[in-house]
């Protein structure tokens, strides 16, 4: 386990339901992955991020999926791309990426409370 922090750190944290709306192979990566596009509602808007999740979704998949992000990062250049959120999951057994998504349908941008 890491150090504890306060509740006032995980405040600072903004993770949103977003859905994905596009999704693009990123040949350009260091190691496979995908270009998505997600829709985070009228507040944040659509923003884009890399993802290394190639290994247990498709791209056709993807699409329509809600996922949890942190959206106030700042932009992160990979490659040639500019990743304007982080998309989050949990690594498997042999460290491939499992999203983390919502078991039922919300309004893009939701936050997590």
């Amino acid at each position: 386990m890491n150090d504890t922090i306060s509740w006032t750190d995980f405040e600072k944290l903004d993770l949103r339901v977003g859905t994905i709306l596009d999704v693009q192979d990123f040949p350009k990566a260091k190691k496979p992955a995908y270009q998505l596009k997600l829709d985070f509602g009228s507040e944040i808007g659509i923003l884009q991020s890399s993802a290394q999740i190639t290994v247990h979704y498709s791209k056709e998949e993807l699409i329509g999926k809600q996922v949890v992000a942190v959206v106030n990062f700042p932009k992160k250049q990979i490659a040639n791309f500019f990743s304007e959120c982080l998309v989050t999951g949990f690594a498997d057994a042999n460290g491939d990426i499992i999203l983390t998504s919502v078991d039922r349908k919300l309004p893009n941008g939701s936050k997590l409370s």
